[in-house]
C-alpha cells in the first residue's frame, strides 16, 4: 500500500484538530527523558485535549525514548483510558519504528496519512531517514506531489523533522532535503500551512510564502537558539489549529497551549 492510499474522511467545512508530539515514553511507566515522567506529561495533555471538542489528534512521532515494544502499547494504553474521544494520527519521527506503530493501530488509532474533509486535506508525511536527520525519498517526494495536485483542496502539511534551520543544536539533525520538498509544496499552489515537531520549542517561518510552524513537545522543550543541547522542564505542551473551509480557501487559526501557564 503506498503511503496515502489509507484515508480518513469527515463529511463537514471545519476541523478543530491538536498536534501533539515528541512524548518519548519508555516501557516503564516511570521513566524519564531529562528527569521529566514523560508519561505524566503526555497524560495531562491527553487530559486537556479531551476538553478541547476535537475532531482528531496528530501525533507528530518520537513517541519512544527506548525503542521498546511497551513503549508502543504504554502510547496506546494512555489514550485509550483518557477521556480522549477522537482519532489519533500519527507520522513517525526518527526514534520511531513503523513497523510497531502499525501493531497499534487499530479502534481510536489510526494509520491513514491523508484526512480529507470538505475543502480541507491533511498529509502526514514520513521524514524519517537513516540517521537522526530527516530524508523524504525521491519515491515519498513522488506520491506528495500526486497527492497535492489530485484534487484543488487545500491542503496542511504535517511532518516531524524541521524542513528549515531554526539557529539551534538541532539543526545537525534537521531534514536534509527540506528545500526540495518545501519547493514541492509551495510549487502545487495548494499548500496552505506546514506543522512539525522534532525540535523541542515553538518557531514560525516562512518559506516563499508558506508559513511553517513548529509545536513543542509534550515531554521536555529544547533551549532556543542555542548551539549547545540545552534541556528545560516548561510543563506539557501541544498546539491547536482551527482550520475552516468557505469559498474554495482556508483559513487556519493556531495557537501553543502550555499547560504550565
Amino acid at each position: 500500500m503506498a503511503w496515502f492510499d489509507d484515508t480518513y474522511t469527515f463529511d463537514k467545512p471545519s476541523l478543530t484538530i491538536a498536534h501533539i508530539t515528541d512524548c518519548h515514553l519508555f516501557a516503564d511507566r516511570t521513566g524519564e527523558y531529562f528527569s521529566v515522567n514523560t508519561a505524566d506529561h503526555f497524560e495531562q495533555a491527553l487530559a486537556h485535549m479531551a476538553t478541547q471538542q476535537l475532531d482528531c489528534v496528530i501525533f507528530g512521532g518520537d513517541l519512544t525514548q527506548d525503542h521498546s515494544l511497551e513503549s508502543y502499547l504504554l502510547f496506546k494504553e494512555l489514550i485509550i483510558s483518557s477521556d480522549l474521544t477522537c482519532p489519533v494520527f500519527w507520522l513517525p519521527g526518527n526514534h520511531d519504528d513503523i513497523a510497531l506503530f502499525n501493531q497499534i493501530s487499530d479502534g481510536q488509532i489510526k494509520s491513514a496519512k491523508h484526512v480529507i474533509a470538505n475543502g480541507i486535506e491533511l498529509l502526514l508525511i514520513n521524514s524519517k531517514g537513516i540517521t537522526p536527520a530527516g530524508w523524504v525519498t525521491d519515491t515519498h517526494l513522488d506520491e506528495i506531489t500526486q497527492c497535492l495536485i489530485q484534487s484543488s483542496n487545500s491542503k496542511v502539511i504535517f511532518c516531524h523533522h524541521n524542513p528549515l534551520p531554526i539557529n539551534g543544536y538541532l539543526d545537525k539533525h534537521m531534514l536534509e532535503n527540506g528545500p526540495q520538498l518545501l519547493n514541492v509544496l509551495v510549487n502545487s499552489d495548494r499548500v496552505n500551512a506546514m506543522f512539525y515537531g522534532h525540535v523541542h520549542n515553538e518557531y514560525e517561518q516562512s518559506f516563499r510564502g508558506l508559513n511553517i510552524l513548529s509545536t513543542p513537545a509534550s515531554s521536555v522543550q529544547f533551549k532556543k537558539h542555542s548551539s549547545q543541547w540545552l534541556q528545560q522542564n516548561c510543563g506539557a505542551a501541544y498546539r491547536m489549529l482551527y482550520i475552516v473551509s468557505k469559498q474554495d480557501k482556508i483559513s487556519i487559526r493556531t495557537e501553543v497551549v502550555w499547560l504550565n501557564e
